[in-house]
C-alpha cells in the first residue's frame, strides 16, 4: 500500500513517505518545508515539480472533455486533511487557499463530516415544497448572531447577490407605487460579486463583463473608498441599491473604512436606497470577527454570504430585514436546491465550532502574527510594496505579476492564490491553522522570491 493510499484508509500522508516518492533532490526540498524552514536558497527559484504521467492523463482528459474556463495550477489533487491536500502522487502541500476561502476549518473536520454523514443517511434533499427541519434551524442561527430578521437560501455566493438585486428592485416597487422606483445599483472598483448575468453587471473587472455585453444595465462604478463621488451617485434618486464588499478579496484584499461604510449608511438611508454588504469572502470569521462589518459598527439592510457556511458543500444566504422580506411574496424568488437539509445541517456544525468561545479570538490572533511574519521576512525585497489584509484574509501586494512566485511555491510544497491584477498573493487559509504552518508559509514564500527577478530578467 503507497502512502495516498495509506492516506485514504486510515489518515493523512506522512511527510517522509509522501517524499519517499520522489527523486533524491526533490525529497530533500520536501523535507525541508514540511519540517523546518528551509535554508536560503542558491537557485533563483525552486525546482520544478516533474508531473507523473498519472498527472498528465487527468490534465490530458481535463482539456478534452471540460469547458475550458479554467487556468488551472498543474496539480491533481486527490485528498486532503486539515490544512494540507495530497496530490495523485502523494506529495504534500501546504494549503493557503482553502477552497478559495470556503474550507474554514480545513479539509476533513470530522464534526462537519459527522453531521453530513447523519443527515445524508436521513434525508438529502425535499426541495422547498415542503419544510425541513436544519433549513429552519440556520435561518435562525444565522438571524440571532446578526443583524437579520429572515434569511433566503441558495447554493452559491453569485445566487446569493442575485437574490439580494431582486429583493432590492422588488422592496423599490413597493416603497415607490406610483411607478418612480429606482432600478440602479451602485458598486466600486476591484469589486467581485459573481458570473451571473445580474451579478456579473455589479462586478467591475471588465474582462469578466465585456464578453457578455450586454449585461444587465444600470450599474454605475464609484473608486472603493470614495465617499464623496458615492455620495452623488446615492444622491441621484435612482440607486435602488449599494453593493460594497467590508474587505475586498478578490479585488486586492483592501478593507473598507468606517468612515466609508458609515458614510454609505447614511446616504442611502437619506435617499432610500439599500445598503448590501457582500461577504461571501470576508464573512463568516475570515476577519477575526463572525461578520467582517462588526468592527465598523455600521448595519446593511441585506448580506450575502456563502463560501465557508458549509466548510465545502454549495450553500449562499441573503439575510435581510423585515423592512426589505414584507415587500417580497410567494412566487417572487425560488430556487430548487437552495438550502437543503443535508448542506444545512453541515453549515450548522460549521457555525458550532466557529461561535465557540475563543474561536475567532484565535483566528485575529494568528492574522496579526502572519502579517508581522511576512513584513519580517519579506519586507526588505524591493517587489513587495504593502502587506495588508485583516485576520487570517492577506494579502503581498507585489510590483509584478505573482503569477511565477506562486508557481514556485507550488513547486515547494505551499498552494496559494493570487488577486487584484495579478499582483497580489491571496493568503486565505483555514481559520484552523496553526502558528507553526504560517512560519512554514511565510518562509516558503520568502525562499521563492528569487523566483520574481527570474521572471523579469
Amino acid at each position: 500500500m503507497n502512502s495516498l493510499q495509506s492516506f485514504l484508509a486510515v489518515a493523512p500522508v506522512k511527510p517522509a513517505a509522501a517524499a519517499a516518492r520522489l527523486p533524491s533532490s526533490r525529497r530533500a526540498r520536501v523535507s525541508a518545508c514540511l519540517a523546518t524552514p528551509a535554508p536560503a536558497p542558491t537557485a533563483p527559484a525552486a525546482a520544478r515539480r516533474e508531473l507523473s504521467a498519472a498527472s498528465r492523463a487527468v490534465m490530458a482528459d481535463e482539456a478534452k472533455y471540460i469547458v475550458g474556463t479554467y487556468k488551472r495550477a498543474q496539480v491533481v489533487f486527490v485528498a486532503g486533511r486539515g490544512c494540507k491536500l495530497y496530490d495523485i502522487d502523494g506529495r504534500e502541500y501546504l494549503d493557503m487557499a482553502a477552497g478559495i476561502a470556503v474550507n474554514a476549518l480545513g479539509h476533513g473536520d470530522p464534526d462537519v463530516d459527522a453531521a453530513a454523514a447523519d443527515q445524508r443517511g436521513r434525508l438529502v434533499h425535499a426541495s422547498n415544497v415542503g419544510y425541513t427541519v436544519p433549513q429552519v434551524e440556520l435561518a435562525k442561527r444565522l438571524v440571532e448572531a446578526s443583524f437579520a430578521d429572515r434569511a433566503f437560501f441558495a447554493n452559491s455566493g453569485t445566487e446569493a447577490n442575485e437574490a439580494a438585486i431582486k429583493f432590492a428592485r422588488k422592496y423599490q416597487r413597493v416603497a415607490h407605487p406610483n411607478g418612480d422606483a429606482p432600478t440602479e445599483f451602485m458598486s466600486f472598483t476591484n469589486c467581485f460579486h459573481g458570473r451571473t448575468i445580474g451579478s456579473l453587471a455589479l462586478t467591475s473587472k471588465v474582462q469578466y463583463r465585456e464578453p457578455f455585453e450586454p449585461v444587465m444595465p444600470g450599474s454605475t462604478f464609484v473608486e472603493y473608498g470614495n465617499l464623496e463621488e458615492a455620495k452623488k451617485v446615492i444622491q441621484s434618486g435612482k440607486i435602488a441599491a449599494v453593493f460594497v464588499e467590508p474587505v475586498q478579496g478578490e479585488g486586492g484584499i483592501h478593507s473598507a473604512t468606517n468612515e466609508f461604510l458609515q458614510g454609505l449608511r447614511d446616504a442611502c438611508d437619506e435617499a432610500g436606497a439599500l445598503l448590501v454588504f457582500d461577504e461571501v469572502q470576508c464573512g463568516l470569521g475570515r476577519t477575526g470577527y463572525l461578520w467582517a462589518h462588526e468592527v465598523y459598527g455600521v448595519l446593511p439592510d441585506i448580506m450575502t454570504l456563502a463560501k465557508p457556511l458549509a466548510n465545502g458543500l454549495p450553500i449562499g444566504v441573503a439575510l435581510v430585514t423585515e423592512k426589505v422580506a414584507a415587500a417580497i411574496h410567494y412566487g417572487d424568488h425560488g430556487t430548487t436546491f437552495g438550502g437543503g437539509p443535508f448542506v444545512c445541517h453541515a453549515a450548522l456544525a460549521t457555525l458550532d465550532k466557529i461561535q465557540k468561545p475563543g474561536f475567532l479570538a484565535e483566528v485575529t490572533k494568528k492574522g496579526e502574527y502572519f502579517k508581522q511574519l511576512l513584513k519580517t521576512k519579506l519586507g526588505g525585497n524591493p517587489h513587495v510594496k504593502e502587506i495588508r489584509g485583516a485576520g487570517l484574509i492577506v494579502g503581498i501586494e507585489l510590483d509584478v505579476p505573482a503569477g511565477p512566485l506562486v508557481d514556485a511555491c507550488l513547486d515547494a510544497g505551499v498552494f496559494l492564490l493570487t488577486a487584484g491584477k495579478g499582483n497580489v498573493v491571496r493568503l486565505v487559509p483555514a481559520l484552523i491553522v496553526s502558528e507553526k504552518e504560517l512560519e512554514q508559509a511565510a518562509e516558503v514564500i520568502r525562499e521563492c522570491l528569487p523566483a520574481l527577478e527570474a521572471s523579469t530578467s
